[in-house]
């Protein structure tokens, strides 16, 4: 199963560059259909963990998605899921 991976301990306070790259991420998930991101805030205060959540709960954004979980053994790590609906008429077959 393929996922991609977004950490964001380099650009933790670059509010204009975290928007970014979590905007170009999910379009990257998107447009190769991968299931699932993997969102690195880090531990810190969860001030960066909260900002990523906020963003993730926008509208537009969380259209784009299936669900978020927080990993349960590490605090600093948040996954994304994606439901990719295939094309008409490219059914997978069993």
């Amino acid at each position: 199963m393929a996922k991609l991976t977004l950490d964001l301990h380099d650009i933790y306070n670059k509010g204009d560059q975290i928007d970014k790259a979590l905007r170009d991420v999910i379009q990257e998930a998107i447009d190769k259909k991968i299931a699932t991101v993997e969102i690195i805030p880090g531990k810190g205060s969860g001030a960066l963990k909260k900002k990523v959540i906020r963003f993730l709960d926008q509208k537009e954004i969380k259209a784009l998605y299936h669900r978020v979980d927080k990993d349960s053994k590490n605090f600093g790590r948040l996954f994304v899921y994606f439901q990719h609906k295939e094309a008409k008429g490219k059914r997978k077959r069993a």
